[in-house]
């Protein structure tokens, strides 16, 4: 008898040993995994743009003897190229603006304009520096007439889809190269524009 309640002992231990050891029991819950937190999208700005831009300009010329003023809309074609090198962005584009101001007698016509930008990437948008050559186109008066000059200014940029973006950009111009001689002229514009990316 004192052999079987040794033995009756010895085996409800090794039937509980197991099950103190985890062995027999409930499983241990998994460990939770945590998601990563979501990034926002980071949009790449290199490639080709084409859009359309409209604003309104001031525009002040003098022939050294009398002042002339005008302003009005602007109606435009834009085409752009550049290269996000991640924090900053550099491109090179053209824009063409149609445009009926009366100065003085005469209308300007249009400004063109070709040059550079580059500006920092702030992801889905950037803000930028920009200027280069320009061109301005005057008609009326009596006889045709058009200068060579420069601009500068500032611009903004933004993705509203994968492809599109819309844009505002205010520009200040220089121009004395006319043929009629003594004349100068200089033109601020601002402009909102829309583009689509490829």
């Amino acid at each position: 008898m004192k052999k079987l309640t040794i033995l009756a002992a010895g085996l409800s231990t090794l039937i509980a040993a197991p099950a103190l050891a985890g062995g027999v029991g409930e499983p241990a819950p998994a460990p939770v995994v945590m998601a990563p937190a979501p990034m926002a999208p980071s949009m790449s700005w290199t490639g080709g743009s084409l859009g359309v831009q409209l604003g309104y300009a001031d525009v002040s010329a003098s022939d050294g003897v009398t002042d002339f003023d005008g302003d009005g809309a602007l109606l435009g074609l834009r085409g752009y190229y550049d290269y996000d090198f991640g924090n900053f962005i550099v491109g090179g584009g053209l824009q063409y603006d149609g445009t009926n101001i009366e100065l003085g007698g005469a209308d300007v016509d249009s400004i063109t304009r070709v040059g550079l930008r580059g500006g920092v990437d702030l992801g889905e948008s950037w803000v930028y520096g920009t200027g280069g050559w320009a061109n301005v186109q005057l008609s009326g008066g009596g006889a045709e007439d058009d200068s060579d000059g420069w601009f500068a200014g500032v611009g903004y940029e933004r993705f509203i889809t994968d492809n599109m973006t819309v844009g505002a950009e205010v520009l200040y111009h220089e121009f004395d190269e006319f043929d009629a001689a003594g004349v100068e002229a200089d033109a601020t514009s601002a402009a909102v524009s829309v583009n689509f990316r490829f």
